[in-house]
């Protein structure tokens, strides 16, 4: 591979706009020739690299003919709108399911940045400062509305052609409902050459999914590496886990509190809750779930059963819903969100983001992260830079809506909700490939697994993978 093309108009070239050498901002540039596609426009979350989002477009907007994208969560769609308002008008394709969530979550997006800019004027008022950045909303709720017009829904494993040389195909990854890797077909001068883009792998027999899909053949991979360098608990041991935390936490009084993702984390613990509850496993408790946005993707669920694995339909078939039990209470305003505070009883409460930047979530940690008795049980994984992420490493003052809080409160993680594969998990995937691929990109990771992963392929296929750094360009050649 070289890392920069020549002047051939009918090579190759990837370039590299977010996920490189970190976990979000999933945007990657593929051009044959003229043509050129972007694949996932996501969002970067990290603290550091925030201002990414303010930057111009990666690639002129007028030279992007399509827009493909692997699965809904933001770190892989939440730019598009931005990329919209900067002058994209193309089609956007995605599988039917993630069409459906994007729906929800880049409205729900928007609603966030047009939010969190009020909150900053009011707050730089009353402070008598400016930050860096503009104080208006990255994009707003109609910025969201025209990025939804251009979405065209696609179905697994069925050919698209998106350009004269370049088609896609969505495979099931596995990873979130309507989740996809994208195998593209491109037609240069000497022969075909294809590119496999993985997103985000899923895990095998995880509830609601099917499992990821597997190739035989490619010329280049980009491949995602989150958890390269650690293995996951047993799938297994998750329902005793979660009941083991549910009964000491109420044993003492306390509540447990857990972030969530809107999508597929939600639903996969009201999965598992469900199972404790109709098993009597649990105590009568109330059992929240304070999101607007999961509900709302809860019920994309339910119209998507036919996306979801054998054991998911038979269950809704038979009249048995894996994702209602007596006892939930989902609250869509925020006087019901208020209201669960005056609760001095135990309860569970799982809230949204996942990551704990922004969201309900913020407000029950104010209420309760400095109680001793409380359980913050993290289910989901935390990025360099994130509230998550400090409170799972142990800070014991964290600042939330501008203010500190002492951290009182049990804290816990549990990996074996991850919706990724882990090291084993991606390891397998990679040596499926036969032969191997000529060029391979790892993505999606921070530099320590990202590294781990890199050897572990090393050693076990003999492909020297290329980990490139925001903004590289890597033209394929045999």
């Amino acid at each position: 591979m070289r890392a920069s093309p020549e002047d051939d108009p009918m090579s190759v070239e990837i370039r590299f706009f977010g996920a490189a050498r970190q976990v979000t901002g999933s945007r990657y540039l593929v051009s044959v020739g003229d043509e050129s596609v972007m694949i996932d426009c996501g969002l970067f979350q990290e603290r550091a690299l925030l201002d990414r989002n303010w930057n111009p477009s990666p690639a002129p907007v007028g030279t992007v003919r399509a827009l493909l994208l692997t699965h809904a969560h933001i770190d892989h769609t939440g730019w598009v709108p931005r990329f919209v308002k900067l002058g994209y008008s193309g089609p956007i394709h995605a599988t039917a399911p993630t069409v459906a969530l994007c729906d929800i979550m880049l409205r729900d997006s928007a609603r966030i940045q047009m939010e969190d800019a009020a909150y900053k004027r009011r707050r730089h008022r009353k402070e008598g400062r400016r930050g860096p950045h503009p104080e208006v909303p990255l994009y707003t709720d109609q910025d969201a509305a025209e990025a939804l017009k251009l979405f065209r829904p696609v179905e697994y494993r069925t050919p698209v052609p998106i350009t004269p040389r370049i088609t896609a195909e969505w495979w099931d990854a596995g990873h979130i409902l309507g989740s996809a890797m994208i195998h593209l077909r491109c037609r240069c001068a000497d022969r075909d050459r294809t590119i496999i883009f993985s997103g985000d792998i899923g895990r095998h027999d995880r509830p609601l999914l099917e499992d990821p899909s597997y190739f035989a053949r490619a010329d280049a991979v980009v491949m995602e590496s989150t958890y390269g360098d650690r293995n996951h608990e047993p799938a297994g041991d998750v329902l005793q886990q979660l009941e083991d935390h549910f009964r000491r936490t109420f044993a003492r009084g306390g509540k447990v509190i857990i972030p969530v993702f809107a999508v597929e984390r939600a639903q996969e613990l009201l999965y598992y809750i469900s199972r404790l509850v109709r098993r009597h496993r649990l105590p009568t408790i109330p059992i929240f779930l304070d999101s607007p946005m999961a509900i709302d993707v809860t019920d994309v669920f339910r119209r998507f059963r036919n996306w979801m694995d054998d054991e998911t339909r038979t269950l809704f078939a038979d009249g048995e819903s894996p994702l209602r039990f007596p006892g939930l209470k989902m609250t869509r305003t925020t006087e019901e969100s208020i209201a669960i505070n005056s609760v001095k009883t135990p309860c569970v409460i799982m809230a949204t983001a996942g990551m704990c930047n922004a969201g309900r979530i913020k407000h029950h940690l104010k209420h309760n992260i400095g109680r001793p008795e409380n359980l913050i049980l993290f289910v989901g994984y935390q990025a360099q830079g994130t509230l998550g992420r400090e409170i799972v490493d142990g800070k014991k003052t964290v600042r939330i809506h501008g203010r500190f809080y002492d951290v009182a409160a049990e804290i816990a993680q549990m990996h074996g909700f991850s919706g990724h594969a882990d090291r084993d998990g991606l390891l397998r995937w990679i040596t499926h490939f036969r032969p191997t691929p000529r060029h391979l990109f790892l993505t999606h990771g921070e530099e320590g697994p990202m590294t781990s992963l890199r050897q572990a392929i090393l050693e076990r296929t003999g492909i020297r993978a290329a980990m490139p750094e925001y903004g590289a360009r890597f033209v394929l050649t045999d």
